[in-house]
């Protein structure tokens, strides 16, 4: 190495800090809405009912071009209440099949091949019978002991019970009752009784015609108690107004065509609802599933929420294998109309993985996929320097130029600002701040390259930080 290199390489080492810190990372989670986006806001419905609206006109406004249309009477459907591997059990009853059973005392069924046998309340055989074994109680009403499908220890649920042998093991509990007996025990389970009796008409034939749409005749029963279907609570959650609203709609669906269609629902919109065809609900357009303006859906919590804060890593830890390499953030390709997230990218450090809205909601838990999603690295970095003039073809070498040549090395600036953001925006720049006391003062911008990088030199030392998509990155000491 020449002697003069090396001085001018001694002497910008001099100039330059002795390290870098690691860069910090913050990533941060804002959305709206709660569910999964398709047909009524409960929320929206709620709103318009508060605004002088009938319940006819709510779900007009939620199923596009659709009708009320009526049904026959005396319609009945089937909710899966229990699926124990062991034996189920009962109380309240008054006959079990043809045989006349206390309504104060606990019985018991299980499995004996193709059919199930009863026992008695000390677990002695009084019988075995083919499927299904019907239970009818006192009252219109039958005690199911232990825990349901939907999460309830016992419970009493009107009409009839049928047992069955399992689809594997133990033995199936079936509520068979007619079909607005079953209301009584969704629309209070899905909207609050103290909500205006307009919302919950509007939520009682929404309810009447997703149970008539997606009954299966050939299939031991036809709905679950939960969210996989409605979620239904029998006879413990019935209430005065829901029950009311149920006796006033009585025989009405919404129908398309003519006929009965499925009618989702979901808390909230966020301000707008999405087409079915963008959702995990259905690969295929509706017509009376399209998306619409929610304009009374603030009323919800949910409406607007966030930010939810973490780490690249901590968000690492959480898409698991969606992620290549290392985490750095995520660039959304496809929105819908609401704008919930059809598809994105899982950026890593070693490639991009393709995913759904639905799979990011699940993996960060959150309420819906309508979501924004920013991610900031922010570090210090050694400042750039001037390059030093060419040399003299006619200056003195081997040493006899003077030492202060490394003077031509000259910092500009005590340290960089550097890091990288996501989602990359067309044009986009980062605000550079500085803590001024208890104040963050801007102090600059930086242009973000194709990739999300960017760099800002800074003159004084102290506390910086940069903004992004109104998200702040996380705070770093320039020395």
């Amino acid at each position: 190495m020449r002697a003069r290199t090396l001085i001018l390489t001694l002497a910008l080492a001099c100039l330059l800090p002795a390290g870098s810190a690691a860069a910090a990372s913050k990533f941060t989670i804002r959305g709206a809405g709660f569910g999964h986006g398709v047909g009524m806001s409960q929320y929206g419905a709620y709103g318009f009912a508060l605004n002088g609206s009938g319940y006819r006109e709510i779900l007009a406004h939620y199923y596009t071009d659709t009708e009320i249309g009526g049904l026959e009477p005396n319609r009945r459907v089937r909710v899966l209440l229990q699926s124990s591997r062991g034996d189920a059990a009962f109380s309240g009853a008054t006959r079990a099949g043809r045989r006349t059973l206390s309504p104060l005392r606990t019985y018991y069924v299980r499995r004996r091949g193709a059919g199930v046998q009863l026992l008695s309340p000390r677990r002695r055989p009084m019988g075995t019978y083919a499927a299904p074994l019907r239970v009818t109680g006192r009252g219109g009403a039958v005690i199911l002991r232990g825990r349901a499908a939907n999460g309830r220890v016992s419970g009493a649920y009107r009409g009839a019970i049928d047992f069955s042998p399992g689809a594997f093991s133990g033995v199936d509990a079936v509520n068979n009752l007619p079909l607005d007996a079953y209301l009584r025990g969704v629309v209070p389970d899905e909207s609050p009784p103290s909500w205006p009796l307009e919302a919950l008409k509007a939520q009682a034939v929404a309810a009447r015609a997703y149970a008539v749409a997606t009954m299966k005749p050939g299939a031991t029963f036809d709905l679950y108690p939960d969210t996989r279907s409605q979620v239904y609570g029998g006879v413990a959650a019935e209430e005065p107004s829901t029950d009311e609203a149920v006796a006033a709609t009585s025989g009405e669906v919404v129908t398309y065509g003519g006929v009965p269609v499925v009618t989702f629902f979901f808390s909230t919109s966020g301000g707008r609802t999405e087409n079915v065809e963008n959702t995990p609900l259905g690969n295929e357009p509706k017509p009376w599933l399209k998306s619409v303006d929610d304009p009374y859906d603030d009323a919800s919590p949910r409406h607007r929420w966030g930010p939810i804060r973490m780490t690249l890593a901590q968000a690492d830890r959480k898409l698991g294998s969606l992620v290549k390499g290392a985490f750095r953030g995520i660039q959304v390709v496809r929105r819908g109309r609401s704008p919930r997230i059809v598809a994105a990218d899982v950026i890593g450090s070693r490639g991009r993985t393709r995913v759904t809205g639905a799979q990011l909601r699940a993996r960060f838990g959150l309420f819906d996929s309508w979501a924004f999603f920013t991610s900031i690295t922010t570090g210090d970095a050694p400042p750039p320097v001037e390059a030093p003039p060419e040399e003299d073809p006619l200056a003195p070498t081997g040493g006899a130029a003077p030492f202060g040549s490394a003077s031509f090395l000259r910092a500009r600036g005590v340290g960089r600002v550097a890091g990288r953001v996501l989602p990359v925006l067309r044009r986009a720049r980062v605000t550079l701040q500085r803590r001024d006391g208890r104040t963050w003062m801007d102090a600059g911008s930086a242009r973000v390259s194709r990739r999300g990088r960017y760099a800002h030199t800074v003159r004084r030392a102290g506390l910086y930080r940069v903004r992004y998509h109104d998200e702040t990155g996380p705070a770093v000491h320039v020395r």
